[in-house]
C-alpha cells in the first residue's frame, strides 16, 4: 500500500514540474546554507582540534593580561618576566616551561618594507625543543635555527611566495629587520592560524634587536606525566598570585590550558554557526510556506480525482496519506538539491579560504549532516503539507466529484 502512495505522489509531482521546481526553490536555498556552513565549521573545528592534537593537550601558557581583561581598574597590560618563568618552573607539576617573545619589527627584502611579526626560540635545547613542540614548527627547506646561530632567521611559509614581496625568500637570502641584516636559515612548513607570516629568531638576537631585556610575551609550561592540566594551572595562577601580592580575582596575567583554548574555540564557532543557520532557516520557513500554498492548489486543482479515489473505496487516511508523502518528497527533494549546492559551495569556498588561511578552513561532510538535511527537509515539507492533507481526506465524496 505505501508503494502505491509513493506512486501516486511522484506522479502528481512530475505531471507539475515547473510548479514543482518553483516551491523546492525556498527549501534548496536553506538546506544548502544550513550544509555550507555547519560542514565549514565542523571543518574549521576538526581543523584547529587536530592542530592541537598534534602539539598536545598538556601545555599550560601563561600572559599578561590585556587592559579590560584584568584586574578592576587595571590601565595597562599585565607581564609575564624572566622571575615568572622561575617560578613556573618551581611549581609542582610542572615538567619544563619556557619563555617566548612574540615583537613586531620593520622588514626590508627587495626594495620593498613591510611590518612583521618576530617570534623568539629560547636558548636552552629542552626549551627550545618545548617551544618548537607547542607551535608545531617544521622546516619545508632549509634547516631548523640554531642556538648557536647567531644574526640568523626562519622565515614562515607565506615568504616562500610571492603574495608578500615581490620575489620569494628562500635559505640564503638577506633580509633588514629594523634595520639590522640577517641571513634566512630555512623555510617553515605551512602553519595556518595567521602564523605563516611571522619570522623566527633566536631570543638573544631579538632581544638585542628590540632593546628588551625581562619581559616574555608568554610562559608556555608543560606539565607532567599523570598530571591534571587544569590543576596544574590553578596551581600556578595561585603561585603568581601570592608572588605578586594579589586578591584572587584580580591578577594581571591569564593561566590557560590547551584544553581551555580548544574548548572557547569550538563555543565561538558554534555560535557563530547557530546564528548563520538561524538566519538560513528563515529560507526554509519561506519554502515551507511555498509548499503549504502548492499543496492547497492542488488540492483544489485534483477534487474530482478525490471523489474518484474515495467512490472506489480509497479511506480519509489514504488520501491524508498520498498528500503527506507528496508533500515530503517535495521537501525531500529539494532538499536533496540543496544538499548538493551546499557541498559545492563550501568546497568552493575551501579552495579559496586554503590560499588564505592554510588548510585551518577545510569542510567536513559526516553522514550525519546529509541524512539530517534530507530528514529536516522531508519533515519540513510533510509539515506543511499537513492541513492540506486533512482538508482532502475529508471532503466528502458526493462533493467531490462534482469538482465544486
Amino acid at each position: 500500500m505505501l508503494k502505491d502512495y509513493f506512486a501516486i505522489a511522484y506522479g502528481s509531482l512530475r505531471k507539475r514540474f515547473l510548479r514543482t521546481s518553483l516551491t523546492m526553490l525556498g527549501i534548496f536555498i536553506g538546506i544548502a546554507a544550513v550544509v555550507s556552513l555547519i560542514s565549514l565549521g565542523q571543518g574549521l573545528s576538526d581543523a584547529i582540534n587536530q592542530q592541537f592534537a598534534s602539539v598536545g593537550t598538556d601545555k599550560v601558557i601563561v600572559q599578561g593580561a590585556s587592559p579590560g581583561f584584568g584586574p578592576p581598574g587595571q590601565t595597562a597590560a599585565g607581564k609575564v618576566t624572566k622571575d615568572d618563568l622561575e617560578l613556573v618552573r618551581r611549581v609542582p607539576g610542572v615538567a619544563r616551561a619556557a619563555g617566548r617573545l612574540l615583537k613586531s619589527a620593520t622588514l626590508e627584502f627587495a626594495d620593498e618594507t613591510r611590518v612583521e611579526f618576530l617570534a623568539s626560540l629560547p636558548h636552552d635545547p629542552e626549551d627550545r625543543d618545548l617551544v618548537v613542540e607547542a607551535n608545531g614548527l617544521k622546516v619545508q627547506s632549509g634547516r631548523m635555527l640554531k642556538s648557536s646561530d647567531n644574526g640568523k632567521v626562519l622565515v614562515g611559509n607565506n615568504y616562500a611566495g610571492t603574495d608578500d614581496f615581490k620575489k620569494p625568500i628562500v635559505p640564503g637570502s638577506k633580509i633588514l629587520l629594523n634595520g639590522e641584516q640577517f641571513d634566512v636559515v630555512g623555510v617553515l612548513k605551512k602553519i595556518g592560524s595567521g602564523r605563516d607570516d611571522s619570522i623566527i629568531m633566536n631570543e638573544d638576537d631579538i632581544r638585542e634587536l628590540i632593546g628588551e631585556d625581562e619581559e616574555y610575551s608568554a610562559v608556555f609550561a608543560q606539565v607532567g606525566a599523570n598530571e591534571n592540566p587544569s590543576q596544574v594551572a590553578d596551581r600556578i595562577l595561585r603561585a603568581m598570585r601570592k608572588d605578586r601580592h594579589q586578591k584572587e580575582g584580580f591578577e594581571d596575567v591569564t593561566v590557560s590550558t590547551s584544553e581551555e583554548l580548544i574548548a572557547s574555540i569550538n563555543t565561538i564557532i558554534g555560535v557563530v554557526q547557530a546564528v548563520f543557520v538561524g538566519i538560513a532557516a528563515i529560507s526554509l520557513l519561506v519554502g515551507g510556506i511555498g509548499i503549504m500554498n502548492t499543496m492547497y492548489t492542488s488540492v483544489m486543482e485534483r477534487t474530482r480525482d478525490i471523489g474518484v479515489m474515495k467512490a472506489i473505496g480509497a479511506r480519509n487516511s489514504d488520501i491524508l496519506w498520498i498528500f503527506l508523502l507528496e508533500s515530503g518528497l517535495l521537501g525531500m527533494a529539494g532538499g536533496a538539491i540543496g544538499v548538493l549546492i551546499g557541498i559545492a559551495l563550501s568546497t568552493f569556498v575551501e579552495l579559496i579560504g586554503q590560499g588564505i588561511m592554510g588548510d585551518v578552513l577545510k569542510a567536513s561532510f559526516p553522514w550525519y549532516l546529509i541524512v539530517g538535511a534530507l530528514a529536516f527537509s522531508f519533515f519540513v515539507g510533510a509539515l506543511s503539507g499537513v492541513f492540506p492533507a486533512r482538508q482532502a481526506s475529508k471532503l466528502p465524496p458526493v462533493e467531490a466529484l462534482r469538482g465544486d
